[in-house]
């Protein structure tokens, strides 16, 4: 048995809260866990409910475990009988959940053991829960990581202070991810579970394209154009509803760049092949839907205010283009207008019969007929 230097883990408090820039009562709680779990590890049983209390002021450490009053005592690890209760609560009830209280003096190498694992595990998820309240700010925004490690369905990323996963429903179908390759991606959220908060991260969002685009259309920023919204199905198609707010410019143009330089950057950066469609929005929403189905030239458009649905006709030459491959370009249609789309094909027009030109010997002949009679 080896005796525990309380006072000696008090000054390990405040040396561990500096070196790991974590508050004093985060490590003083781990270490509290790690003495309950030795504790636990020496004298009581797996499924007891231990905790610890370090007093840093006097260096003592005192164990507390639970136990719930019951009329007939099944697992004494975790129940006490009413006349035990009694003893350490004179008014212990029945259903009352009681602790009763140890010193802790020594511990075995084992339990010791079990202690710096505990300090260690728990000091690493606490550094972590730090670091990633830093990341509660840049939710939203495009930060550039280091992939890390490539598993089966996630990409790990390095971003410098912390680690960041990309799940396979946020990765580019069909990209691929080469350990130490540097990559732009997009921070999602934070997602807090049993083992703990994890960053999340997305190179297959809408908002990720946005946010290349703003790189690139300065126009953006100073407000003579905007995005209305965007559609995707990432690694295959794209499609961006565009606007202008200043007379004269043109959107589509200004998001395309001279010879698709700003459209070619954004594809540099999700992969080449994915198709991007800037389309021009319209208030009219006929012609916003027309627009939306491009690169299919429209013959008309039928619009049910009240479903949200409209019908869109067009020539038989243009039907596939309409839908798509897969029914894509109707589908991310559907989505950036708002509107369930019907693609039928059109009503061929019924040409006039020609008009039959009579010659003039005929009018000639017809003249003398009607003499003679």
């Amino acid at each position: 048995m080896e005796e525990i230097n309380i006072k000696q883990l008090t000054l390990a408090v405040r040396t561990i809260a500096e070196e790991k820039n974590l508050p004093e009562e985060t490590v003083l709680s781990v270490i509290e866990q790690a003495i309950a779990a030795a504790w636990r590890r020496d004298n009581g049983e797996r499924e007891q409910e231990v905790r610890s209390e370090l007093n840093v002021n006097d260096g003592t450490a005192n164990v507390f475990v639970a136990r719930e009053v019951v009329e007939l005592v099944g697992i004494p690890a975790i129940e006490i009988s009413l006349s035990d209760a009694k003893k350490l609560k004179k008014d212990a009830v029945i259903g009352d959940v009681i602790e009763e209280k140890f010193e802790v003096t020594t511990f075995g190498r084992v339990a010791a053991q079990t202690a710096k694992q505990v300090v260690l595990q728990r000091l690493r998820e606490a550094e972590r829960e730090v670091v990633l309240e830093e990341y509660q700010d840049k939710i939203g925004t495009v930060v550039n990581g280091i992939v890390q490690r490539v598993e089966p369905r996630v990409i790990r990323v390095d971003l410098g202070k912390a680690t960041g996963i990309i799940p396979q429903s946020e990765q580019i179908q069909g990209e691929f991810y080469n350990i130490g390759s540097r990559i732009k991606v997009y921070i999602k959220e934070i997602e807090r579970d049993n083992r703990g908060q994890q960053l999340i991260l997305s190179r297959s969002n809408e908002q990720f394209v946005e946010y290349l685009f703003k790189q690139e259309v300065p126009e953006i920023d100073n407000g003579a154009v905007e995005i209305k919204n965007i559609a995707r199905e990432a690694g295959r198609r794209t499609k961006i509803a565009v606007a202008s707010t200043v007379p004269g410019i043109d959107p589509v143009g200004t998001f395309v760049g001279g010879h698709g330089t700003r459209v070619q950057a954004v594809m540099n950066e999700i992969g080449e092949q994915e198709k991007i469609d800037i389309v021009s929005y319209d208030k009219n929403i006929e012609q916003f839907i027309k627009n939306a189905l491009s690169p299919a030239e429209i013959a008309d458009v039928k619009i049910d205010e009240k479903t949200k649905r409209a019908t869109v006709f067009v020539d038989e030459s243009q039907q596939s283009i309409a839908i798509g491959r897969a029914g894509q370009n109707v589908r991310l249609a559907s989505r950036l207008t708002g509107y369930e789309l019907d693609i039928e094909q059109s009503a061929p027009v019924k040409k006039a019969a020609p008009v039959k030109q009579r010659n003039i010997e005929d009018s000639l002949i017809e003249a003398v007929e009607q003499i003679a009679e």
